[in-house]
């Protein structure tokens, strides 16, 4: 069984919060911010991600702002990847100060002086 991810699909706010509500269909969205219905439709099937393109034209038809698209497609991405990385993140082990990492000092080619 997979997963909740604590949050959800931007798509799903989309449908949920404004779409349903407002009597909204996904081909009129669309239509009225100037996208292929698919684009909406897949962002609604939580297939795709909201883009600053879409982000800009869902705030200006919404009266919204952009960001707050973008933040919620960044949380849900972020989200995502923490799940999938959680073994290596676990794995990591987070710096201390006064930790030092010894490199080897790549060898200088011996410099020569041209004088006249």
């Amino acid at each position: 069984m997979a997963r909740q991810l604590p949050y959800p699909h931007p798509g799903e706010i989309l449908l949920e919060d404004f779409l349903k509500p407002m009597g909204i269909s996904q081909y009129r969205l669309a239509k009225e911010i100037g996208v292929p219905p698919r684009r909406i439709g897949e962002i609604v099937a939580g297939k795709r991600a909201i883009t600053a393109d879409t982000a800009l034209r869902l705030a200006a038809f919404f009266g919204t702002d952009a960001q707050s698209w973008l933040n919620l497609q960044g949380d849900f991405d972020t989200a995502k990847a923490r799940d999938a990385l959680a073994d290596v993140l676990a794995g990591i082990h987070p710096f201390e100060p006064g930790f030092t990492i010894e490199r080897e000092q790549p060898e200088q080619a011996p410099r020569e002086d041209f004088l006249p």
